[in-house]
């Protein structure tokens, strides 16, 4: 399972995904953040591109290990909290 540590700063980033854009309020935070607790208000049924593992086994399974894919969504949420990744 990835390590997520709950920070919702890829909610918070959520605008940055095209695919995502359409949950995006204006601020470009996800309309389904609790953005008190951090957590997802639709955690249970929260799109396929919120949902790592389930991701992973649809669409990256056979290209790349899970350990790899897990590393690069770590760089991705590193850069995130750090400002960084930018569109």
């Amino acid at each position: 399972m990835f390590p997520c540590d709950k920070c919702g700063e890829c909610c918070r980033n959520v605008y940055k995904v095209q695919q995502l854009k359409h949950l995006a309020l204006p601020n470009g935070i996800c309309k389904h953040l609790d953005q008190e607790t951090n957590l997802c208000k639709i955690y249970h049924q929260r799109p396929l591109h919120c949902n790592i593992d389930a991701y992973y086994d649809i669409f990256i399974k056979g290209t790349l290990s899970i350990e790899d894919f897990y590393a690069l969504n770590l760089k991705c949420c590193k850069e995130l909290k750090k400002g960084i990744l930018n569109k």
